[in-house]
C-alpha cells in the first residue's frame, strides 16, 4: 500500500505553519450539503501512531478498505493526549475552544487536573442529533453523555469494556438490529445508525506498557485488522456497505521513552531562584511551592506564590531550563496560543527530546508515552461511499474529521468547527 506522510513536526516554526493553515476564513464548506453516504461507521483506535503502518504488518482488511479511498496522514493538536484530541476530533475545534486539558494546575481549586470529558464547544454527535440523525457509541466516551446516552435507541451509548474484539461484536449486534446491553439495559435500535463510532484502545495498553517498539504493538494491529473485517462484512449482510462511509484514525501515536529529567527541571527552577515541585492529577502542592509542575509528556508550569508576583520571573525560569540538553523548546504563553493550545496551560510549557520524559522518576524499564509534537502524527483512513478512491486528502488534521463526516451525511458541521471539509478526497 502506499502512505502518504506530512513532514516530521519537529519546531515551533513548523508547528506554527501547521495550525495557521485554519486561520483562514474558511477553508472548507461547513454548512449542510446534498448526503453522499446514508451511514458513517467511524472507528476510532488509540494511539494508531503513523509508523506502525511501515513496519510492514499484514493489514488486509484496511488496505481492501484504502483501496476504495484513501489511507494517508492525520496531524494532531498539542497536547497529544487521549481526552484533549478525542476532544478536538469530535468537535472540530483545536483546544484553544474545546478547553478540555490534561494535566494542569487549577488555581481556583488549588488542585492539579488530569483528564476530563469536558468540551466547551459542540460536538459532531450534538449536531447530527439537532438534525434528527441516529446514533450509537461503543465505548467512544468522549460523546458519552453529550450526544449518546444509556439506554436512548435513538442516540445509544454502550460500554462493554475489554479487548476490541469485545467492541466488534457489540457494534455488529447494533447493525444487526440484536438488542445490546446498555448500562443494564437491553436495548434494540429501532433501525441501523446512521453513525456508529466504536472505540479501541488495544494499541494505548500496550504501548504504554512495552513501548511502542515492542514486538506486541505488531500483534494487536494485527488482531485489530482482523475486527476491522468483522465490522465491514456486518454492513456487507446488512445491506448497507455500499452506502456506507468509514473512517478510521488514532488520536496521537506513542514514543518509546527509558529515561527521566525531571531533577534537572526542579535544579533549574532552584537557580532561578524559585521552588518547583512535580504534582500529579488530583494533587495539591505545598504551601511554598512557587512553580508547580504538572508532567503528562510535556510539562505544564504554573507560578504562584513570589514567582507569580514577580514579573521577570517566567523568563528567567525559561531561560533556565532551556539549558537541559534534554529540553526540546519552553513554550511562553504566546507561542502557546500560536499552537491553538489550551490556555488553562501553564506559563510555560517544557517539551522534552524524543525518548526523555521530563518527570522526576525513570522508568525501571523503557515504557510508552504520549503528549509531544513527536506524537503528533496517526493514519487516517476515509472509505466508502461519498470518497473518491485514490484521491488523498491534502494534509488532513483532526480537526478536519469532524465537518468531513457531516457533509458526506449532508448535515453541518459543529457550530465551533475550525476545520474543512475535505474535499479533494470526496466524489
Amino acid at each position: 500500500m502506499q502512505i502518504f506522510r506530512l513532514a516530521a513536526v519537529a519546531s515551533l516554526a513548523t508547528l506554527t505553519a501547521v495550525a495557521a493553515l485554519s486561520s483562514s476564513a474558511d477553508a472548507g464548506v461547513r454548512a449542510a450539503a446534498p448526503p453522499r453516504a446514508d451511514h458513517v461507521v467511524f472507528i476510532a483506535w488509540d494511539a494508531f501512531d503513523a509508523k506502525y503502518l511501515e513496519r510492514g504488518i499484514p493489514t488486509p482488511n484496511l488496505d481492501a478498505l484504502a483501496r476504495h479511498g484513501s489511507l494517508t496522514t492525520s496531524t494532531g493538536i498539542i497536547q497529544t493526549i487521549t481526552n484533549p484530541s478525542w476532544s478536538s476530533i469530535a468537535s472540530g475545534a483545536f483546544p484553544e475552544h474545546t478547553l478540555n486539558t490534561a494535566y494542569w494546575y487549577d488555581a481556583s481549586a488549588n488542585i492539579v487536573r488530569g483528564q476530563s470529558r469536558e468540551i466547551a464547544v459542540e460536538t459532531l454527535g450534538q449536531s447530527l442529533r439537532s438534525a434528527g440523525r441516529t446514533l450509537a457509541s461503543v465505548q467512544w466516551f468522549i460523546e458519552q453523555d453529550k450526544s449518546v446516552f444509556y439506554g436512548n435507541p435513538e442516540a445509544l451509548y454502550t460500554q462493554p469494556g475489554g479487548d476490541c474484539d469485545k467492541r466488534v461484536d457489540r457494534a455488529i449486534d447494533i447493525i444487526a438490529g440484536r438488542p445490546v446491553d446498555s448500562g443494564g439495559q437491553m436495548v434494540t435500535v429501532p433501525k441501523i445508525p446512521d453513525f456508529l463510532g466504536i472505540y479501541c484502545d488495544d494499541l494505548d495498553a500496550q504501548g504504554h506498557k512495552y513501548g511502542a517498539d515492542a514486538p506486541i504493538i505488531n500483534e494487536t494491529l494485527a488482531k485489530l485488522d482482523e475486527g476491522l473485517g468483522r465490522l465491514v462484512q456486518a454492513t456487507k449482510d446488512a445491506d448497507i456497505y455500499g452506502r456506507t462511509m468509514f473512517v478510521l484514525t488514532g488520536d496521537h501515536g506513542m514514543s518509546t521513552v527509558d529515561k527521566a529529567f525531571g531533577s534537572e527541571i526542579l535544579a533549574a527552577i532552584e537557580r532561578a531562584g524559585f521552588q518547583g515541585e512535580f504534582v500529579g492529577a488530583n494533587g495539591t502542592p505545598a504551601a511554598g511551592t512557587d512553580v508547580v509542575l504538572a508532567a503528562g509528556g510535556m510539562v505544564s508550569a504554573h507560578l504562584r506564590g513570589d514567582a507569580s508576583a514577580d514579573p521577570t520571573a517566567a523568563h528567567r525560569i525559561e531561560l533556565e531550563i532551556a539549558k537541559i540538553p534534554q529540553v526540546l523548546q519552553v513554550l511562553d504563553k504566546s507561542e502557546q496560543a500560536a499552537l491553538r493550545m489550551s490556555p488553562r496551560h501553564g506559563e510555560l510549557v517544557i517539551e522534552p527530546v524524543e525518548g526523555w520524559t521530563p518527570s522526576p522518576n525513570t522508568p525501571a524499564t523503557p515504557i510508552g508515552l504520549h503528549g509531544t509534537i513527536h506524537e503528533m502524527e496517526t493514519s487516517l483512513l476515509l472509505a466508502g461511499a461519498g470518497v473518491a478512491p485514490g484521491r488523498a486528502p491534502n494534509g488532513p488534521r483532526h480537526v478536519d474529521i469532524a465537518a468531513t463526516i457531516a457533509y458526506v451525511l449532508g448535515e453541518r458541521a459543529p457550530s465551533g468547527s475550525q476545520g474543512r471539509v475535505l474535499l479533494e478526497a470526496l466524489k
